[in-house]
């Protein structure tokens, strides 16, 4: 753990601190949008907020794979498994989700759903193998990170003839949310992006240059370590006072400037783009998660099932989605802290630990903050 613990080392955070104030200039503003909810929880864990000087405000981004899944797609997920055939393979965040008419997945199960939680798709595949006369659905969530290892699993599927076993793909894709927050209609005003870090190992640097390019913000690719992130900071205050916009990698002991080539193939070979898909905040955005291309059509839950899509409005006091649009702060929210909490959350900002209300929550910030 020694490697771990000098990206934790807090005398030099100190000195990071001491540069980042040094390095802001007292008339200027500096924020900067983190896109990946590792980030946002690494922020509030570490204590990195009360680091930063009044010049520096973090905006939380659309970046946490459970937050982003919208209403509708978790009823449509409930519908799927009140049929007795199903049993539903999904990570345990997803479970307490909540749906409409004050349904989760977790309450479903408690209603007689069989719903199963799995730490990895690999799981799911052993479920279906144990189960050879029951449908096995693996709910399949998440950014670039976590779409590789669905494609495995429906290559092995393929592969052993498990016909039993099926995807619900919600598999998402970090430009095109860089893009729709950009391109808002009253778009955040900010000075420079936070690249994520796991998702950059697959997809590379490569895919940012757009940003620095035909949006002028620089972006700096950073790891989960309050060190990273500190020295992510520090390398943006720097592109700003110097008029730059170019896309840096802080990461560099894992990112690189193509990414995962591999990955992205078997992704490629099982996947391919859907014209549209509904986020959570952010309505539909074109071109931005995937679905599965017609070779594997059979292991595709939304076809085997009929499956239909339809959008729902959050509760009219969440805050989620201004929040994952990155115009509010948990804090502005009259129901975090009160009604919504980790244990009864209202809105999927609280429910995963990536998701901005429940790092926040977790790690007792409280105070009002205003962007």
């Amino acid at each position: 753990m020694k490697y771990v613990s000098e990206f934790r080392d807090p005398q030099l955070a100190q000195h990071l601190a001491q540069s980042i104030r040094a390095a802001v200039q007292p008339d200027m503003a500096y924020r900067f949008m983190e896109f990946c909810g590792g980030h946002t929880h690494a922020l509030a864990r570490y204590g990195v907020l009360d680091l930063l000087p009044p010049q520096v405000r973090m905006i939380h981004g659309p970046g946490c794979p459970v937050c982003v899944l919208p209403i509708g797609r978790i009823d449509q997920t409930i519908e799927l498994t009140r049929r007795p055939e199903v049993i539903l393979a999904s990570y345990g965040d997803t479970l307490r989700v909540p749906a409409s008419n004050q349904l989760s997945l977790m309450r479903a199960r408690a209603q007689g759903a069989d719903v199963r939680i799995v730490y990895s798709v690999d799981d799911a595949l052993v479920l279906a193998r144990q189960h050879p006369d029951r449908e096995l659905v693996f709910l399949a969530i998440g950014f670039e990170t976590t779409t590789p290892p669905t494609a495995v699993a429906l290559q092995t599927a393929l592969r052993e003839g498990l016909n039993n076993f099926s995807v619900l793909c919600n598999h998402v894709l970090t430009p095109a949310a860089m893009h729709a927050i950009l391109d808002q209609d009253e778009p955040v005003a900010l000075n420079g992006l936070v690249g994520p870090a796991h998702v950059s190992t697959v997809i590379g640097s490569q895919p940012y240059e757009i940003f620095a390019q035909q949006y002028g913000l620089p972006v700096v690719i950073a790891g989960f370590e309050p060190l990273d992130i500190m020295q992510a900071i520090l390398m943006l205050i720097h592109q700003v006072n110097e008029g730059r916009a170019e896309v840096e990698n802080e990461f560099t002991r894992a990112v690189n400037r193509e990414g995962n080539l591999k990955a992205q193939a078997i992704v490629n070979e099982v996947m391919t783009l859907r014209d549209g898909f509904e986020w959570r905040g952010l309505g539909r955005i074109p071109h931005s998660a995937l679905k599965l291309r017609p070779a594997y059509a059979h292991f595709d839950a939304e076809l085997r099932f009929g499956l239909q899509d339809h959008t729902v409005a959050d509760h009219p006091q969440c805050l989620c989605g201004p929040i994952l649009q990155g115009h509010q702060q948990p804090q502005d929210c009259k129901l975090f802290g009160t009604v919504c909490t980790p244990d009864q959350p209202m809105g999927a900002c609280m429910v995963s630990s990536e998701g901005a209300c429940a790092a926040h929550y977790s790690y007792g910030r409280h105070r009002a903050v205003s962007i």
